[in-house]
């Protein structure tokens, strides 16, 4: 499969991404445009894994720059975890475990085919400051090596004004919990 969009597509995706980020400017204070788009033109395979969390519903925009690395970093902004993503259990490990009712695919063999990084529990609460994320769903957040070998995973949600993480076996999956990424471009 080719990770690489059409010059229809790239146009197209380019110009919804960038009327999301007019229309979100609180989210990426002092961010330049023009300077994004040429960095996402040099980058075709970051914009084939926007696409496709654009076409999972995940809505990615652009919160923020990491000047260490040169990178803009784009995260899922839908108001819910992306519909596209859910019912997933956390990773290979847990889906191979489960003897019936599997879902279709780990949230880690996702990502990883989306060419996207789970986001960590610390990005979680640091997008929660951009807006109110997850107020009637869920979302799977990278698990600590200690907490995985343990059979568990966690995942975060908004409820009450407030960011709560918890865990669940691995191998558990709702309709109401699914993934967000980052790309970094």
């Amino acid at each position: 499969m080719s990770k690489e969009l059409s010059s229809q597509e790239t146009q197209e995706l380019l110009k919804m991404l960038k009327a999301r980020f007019e229309k979100n400017m609180d989210r990426h204070k002092g961010l330049d445009w023009s300077k994004i788009v040429a960095k996402l033109e040099a980058n075709p395979t970051k914009l084939w894994s926007l696409d496709e969390m654009e076409s999972t519903d995940g809505e990615p925009d652009v919160i923020g720059y990491d000047k260490k690395t040169d990178e803009y970093l784009f995260v899922d902004c839908s108001a819910e975890s992306p519909k596209g993503r859910r019912s997933l259990c956390y990773d290979r490990e847990a889906l191979n475990s489960r003897k019936e009712h599997k879902p279709a695919n780990s949230v880690l063999d996702m990502a990883d085919e989306m060419g996207i990084e789970l986001l960590t529990e610390e990005e979680y609460r640091s997008l929660q400051q951009l807006g109110d994320f997850d107020k009637k769903t869920s979302s799977w957040v990278q698990t600590p090596e200690k907490i995985r070998k343990l059979g568990g995973a966690i995942f975060c949600d908004n409820r009450f004004q407030t960011i709560f993480t918890y865990c669940n076996g691995a191998e558990s999956y709702y309709a109401a919990r699914g993934f967000r990424g980052m790309v970094r471009v």
